[in-house]
């Protein structure tokens, strides 16, 4: 008889119904566990708003990167106008209240905080010194009582950070961008927090110093290397982090750079670095539309044209036994001044411009007419008459041997934003090559960020990428407000530079499936994706519930209308705007045990909650 009742038991437990116990183990109930329960596996999911918190603040970054503590059932916010962590009650997840803040100025004076982790309890803050080129430090705060626990330096400007799968270790990119007029330029790196002893972190320093002899090797391969007398540790810059399941592998964007690094997390050490490469505007699958003046939607193929990459968030999943990285290809240029009219009117001391304008790239008046040119361009280029487009490859909008044509006009390429210190013919020596009428050559027109999501192996080897979607998405959903911006809605006003904008992303598994969140920084809103089957990932909503109705005020900190240079006040639309930072909570951390979706919105200065909905 007790043989069928323990038989009847596994049955059931086998099902998932109960569990029960042998009458030789009835005196050991307090230590039985409950049966694992394999989450359900949705066919679909769906976004719907729950909640959020509104901090009243407009376009001054209020509220960046949320992070989710599921044993206090809080989240934590960078809010980088007062430059410290908003610390929500979300155990009502629909009415998140403020209970609090967190500052390190206590420990690190004038600083400001650029990001947060939280993990087992423990709220870890990437802090920048008031000189942005100083060393920073991170900070170590209790998420249940929100006191301090300790601090250990760091690299210049510490951006994004993140806990290991088991809490022990924290990485932090030190971004380490220079002043404004590079006389300094710190070194990139990473910092590996050893958490053994979390009263006394030690912090290592990955760094890139063993890169700089091969500077000229990663500049073939595609890596940017371009800073003013940069070394190769010194010009890249590392942006965002994610760390392997088992807690050995790190992968890094540096996003300038078009590129991603591997650091091996036992070693200590930066092992690779993947240059990403570019993608080919001229094949129908990645056209886009480049010109905000002609105000209609005309995504195209545009031959000659190649996107940087240059992604800004990244995370990681597993599929079929192998590791994926999942990027948001935002772009990003350099653009450091001290002194604009020096600079325009050619003295380079005085910082570096590389984002230009196509059309006044091929001003028939030559790169030092009315000190519309970035010095360096100037210097680069001494002795030259101008730029023209290659006849061979840009002939369809009218380039000839001598002139850039129709190319230039507002209507086709004139208005796209691309890097004047790529794309064009060199010498042996990589010096710039005139030809017969001392102009420099473009063969090709690089443009910042892809304006899509794309999937890596391990390797930084390119999977699959959403070529044109996600600005076909936009046409498709919202053709009346497709590319306007944040801040002012506006249509077709970001075609000719990065579209939609993809910034922020998140990984979230549910069931077996995995599921990608991207937010859109300029379009606003959150692109949804299957991404279980990483060859085929799967659209599955954009999710966007702005009015566009410019219909609220600004107002300053006193509740007093801000006016314009014409002495009107501003309308804004209260709406969530911006999407910086995303966050996925899961069933079983979640305060109402569905999965959610956190949201930094840095325009709106709101932090919004979704539910996550099966279907």
């Amino acid at each position: 008889m007790k043989f069928k009742i323990s038989a009847l038991c596994f049955a059931m437990l086998s099902m998932g119904l109960m569990a029960c116990n042998d009458d030789n183990d009835k005196h050991n109930d307090n230590n039985t566990q409950p049966p694992v329960v394999e989450e359900v596996t949705p066919t679909t999911i769906s976004l719907s708003r729950l909640g959020s918190y509104e901090t009243g603040v407009f376009e001054e970054s209020a509220a960046e990167i949320p992070a989710y503590d599921a044993a206090s059932k809080r989240i934590f916010v960078v809010n980088a106008k007062k430059g410290v962590i908003d610390v929500l009650d979300a155990s009502n997840p629909e009415k998140p209240i403020h209970i609090g803040e967190l500052s390190a100025r206590e420990h690190l004076a004038n600083s400001e905080v650029n990001s947060v982790s939280v993990k087992n309890g423990i709220v870890a803050l990437a802090v920048q010194a008031e000189k942005k080129t100083d060393t920073g430090i991170v900070a170590f705060f209790s998420a249940k009582d929100l006191k301090f626990i300790s601090k250990v330096n760091v690299g210049a400007l510490p951006d994004m950070l993140t806990f290991s799968p088991d809490g022990k270790t924290v990485l932090v990119a030190n971004e380490a961008e220079p002043n404004d007029d590079y006389s300094i330029d710190p070194e990139g790196s990473i910092s590996i927090i050893d958490l053994t002893n979390i009263n006394q972190p030690i912090a290592t320093i990955a760094d890139f110093k063993a890169w700089n002899s091969k500077k000229t090797e990663l500049i073939q391969s595609g890596v940017r290397i371009f800073g003013p007398n940069a070394t190769v540790a010194q010009d890249l810059e590392p942006e965002y982090i994610t760390m392997s399941d088992d807690g050995k592998t790190a992968w890094v964007t540096l996003q300038e750079n078009n590129a991603i690094a591997k650091i091996d997390i036992t070693s200590k050490k930066v092992t690779d670095i993947y240059p990403l490469g570019f993608k080919d505007h001229g094949l129908a699958a990645n056209a886009l539309d480049v010109s905000d003046k002609d105000k209609k939607i005309n995504i195209q193929a545009w031959q000659g044209v190649q996107g940087m990459y240059q992604p800004d968030a990244i995370s990681h999943y597993q599929a079929n036994g192998s590791t994926y990285l999942v990027t948001a290809n935002e772009g990003d240029s350099r653009e450091w001044l001290a002194d604009e009219t020096a600079y325009f009117a050619g003295d380079a001391s005085k910082g570096y411009v590389e984002s230009i304008r196509m059309k006044h790239l091929f001003n028939k008046k030559g790169f030092n007419a009315e000190g519309d040119y970035p010095a360096h361009l100037q210097q680069i280029v001494i002795g030259a008459k101008g730029a023209k487009l290659d006849p061979t490859v840009f002939a369809y909008c009218g380039a000839t041997a001598t002139e850039a044509g129709q190319c230039r006009d507002d209507e086709q390429l004139g208005r796209l934003n691309i890097a004047w210190n790529m794309g064009y013919e060199i010498n042996a020596d990589g010096s710039p090559k005139l030809d017969a009428n001392g102009l420099l050559t473009y063969n090709k027109l690089y443009a910042y960020g892809t304006r899509s999501f794309s999937i890596w192996d391990a390797q930084g080897k390119l999977i699959w990428d959403s070529g044109s979607e996600l600005e076909r998405k936009v046409a498709e959903l919202f053709p009346n407000y497709f590319n306007t911006d944040h801040a002012v809605v506006a249509f077709d006003d970001r075609s000719d530079n990065k579209g939609p904008e993809p910034e922020g992303l998140t990984v979230g598994k549910i069931g077996k499936k995995t599921f990608v969140f991207i937010g859109l920084e300029r379009q606003s809103g959150i692109m949804v994706y299957d991404i279980s089957n990483p060859q085929k990932p799967m659209f599955v909503q954009y999710f966007n519930d702005r009015n566009f109705k410019q219909d609220q005020v600004l107002t300053d900190s006193k509740g007093q209308p801000i006016l314009d240079k014409k002495g009107q006040q501003i309308l804004i639309e209260k709406a969530d705007l911006g999407p910086e930072g995303l966050t996925f909570v899961a069933a079983k951390d979640s305060p109402n045990a569905k999965p959610m979706l956190i949201v930094g919105n840095e325009v709106s200065g709101s932090t919004a909650v979704y539910q996550i909905n099966l279907k």
